[in-house]
């Protein structure tokens, strides 16, 4: 086996793990890929069995997506997810320039006191439905709105003046929850844009699966711009999982799964998420199109499910050990979050809760980075001076 790519500065020395796993609120649960199930759908019922599921299976955090197609609205349905789950953390999808930026500060402030400070923000910079924008104008926005919610939780005024949006606004609705900067920010692009922005602004820099050189390619140049800003960052991995008792049976779970495939209803999948032209997604296509017959792009990676789904396209397909042995080479090159799902959503997270999870040594983000109070915050929306 290859040497383990050298790891980059990181914010999180230790090498304790936060592992997450996915609730499918975009329609994208399925048995057979490209073969929907009418079980399957992204309905409250089946998301709100997903989240509590996890919540009971130890999971750290669940990510909670957003895209404009039949499915849950994100930040509705973490509302309501609040009061079924207890300890896991929501990873909530945000879309900059979706809600007003005052606004969306109240709305993530009211959902993190409703968790009591288990709120994690997943930022997208993305067109928004219907509209198309160029890059540079989409990552100003997002700069602006995530300037304005970070002013919003840590300051007593939002005072902004940038080039989409002016602002002076007591903070008093918008008050977090959480402490020494607010909720953690996790973010995912590879674009130069997007990278500049991570670097400065984010916490958490998430990764679509590719080969061990590709990601800590990309992990040491996110470093080294971070550094720019005298910060350091986190890394984090966002890949499916295939866990079966022997490599023959992880194998030919990932062949049934592409069994019934449809190429056109595969085609029209993929393409109806507003990601699905991204740079990231560009990227897994081409390392898909240079695999073999057996779609591995390097040892125990599969990339047969970026045939039929935009955003993540690969999956670790192994034993438990295997598998574990694979997080770990992930460990060591610096990675300390990750974000699982597999298909089924709730079959395969019992298989891993039971199999895998169970071997690693876990964090909560928020609570080890001192984001999370132990104690009740004084805030307006707690013990707060109420004027």
């Amino acid at each position: 086996m290859k040497m383990i790519p050298t790891a980059p500065v990181i914010r999180s020395e230790s090498p304790l793990v936060e592992v997450a796993w996915f609730c499918d609120l975009c329609n994208g649960d399925f048995e057979y890929l490209s073969v929907p199930t009418g079980s399957l759908r992204s309905s409250f019922e089946h998301c709100s069995d997903i989240i509590r599921l996890a919540d009971e299976l130890g999971y750290q955090n669940i990510l909670l997506p957003s895209s404009y197609q039949t499915g849950q609205d994100t930040l509705t349905f973490a509302a309501a997810a609040s009061q079924l789950t207890k300890q896991i953390s929501l990873l909530t999808a945000i879309r900059c320039g979706e809600i007003h930026p005052p606004m969306l500060a109240r709305t993530l402030s009211t959902l993190d006191h409703m968790l009591k400070g288990r709120l994690n923000i997943n930022i997208i910079s993305s067109d928004l439905p219907g509209t198309i924008k160029d890059s540079k104008s989409r990552y100003e926005i997002s700069k602006e709105v995530i300037q304005i919610l970070k002013q919003s939780w840590t300051e007593d005024r939002i005072k902004f003046e940038g080039k989409h949006y002016q602002f002076d606004l007591p903070t008093d609705p918008v008050k977090s929850y959480q402490q020494n900067g607010g909720p953690l920010l996790y973010f995912g692009g590879i674009s130069p844009d997007a990278r500049a922005l991570c670097a400065e602004f984010c916490d958490v820099f998430l990764m679509w699966p590719e080969t061990e050189d590709r990601l800590a390619e990309t992990m040491q140049d996110l470093s080294k711009r971070a550094a720019t800003f005298q910060r350091k960052i986190d890394f984090g991995l966002r890949i499916h999982l295939i866990v079966r008792d022997t490599e023959a049976e992880a194998k030919d779970a990932a062949k049934r799964l592409l069994s019934k495939l449809d190429q056109k209803v595969a085609e029209d999948i993929k393409n109806r998420a507003l990601d699905s032209k991204s740079a990231g997604v560009l990227r897994q296509d081409e390392l898909r199109k240079s695999a073999g017959d057996d779609l591995f792009i390097e040892p125990m990676i599969w990339s047969g499910i970026g045939l039929a789904r935009s955003g993540c396209g690969s999956a670790i397909v192994g034993t438990p050990e295997q598998v574990y042995d694979k997080i770990q080479r992930y460990i060591q090159m610096g990675i300390r979050a990750f974000i699982f799902s597999g298909y089924p959503l709730i079959e395969e997270s019992q298989i891993f809760a039971k199999k895998v999870l169970p071997m690693l040594k876990t964090v909560n983000f928020a609570e080890a980075q001192g984001r999370k109070p132990k104690e009740t915050p004084v805030t307006p929306l707690t013990t707060g001076e109420r004027k």
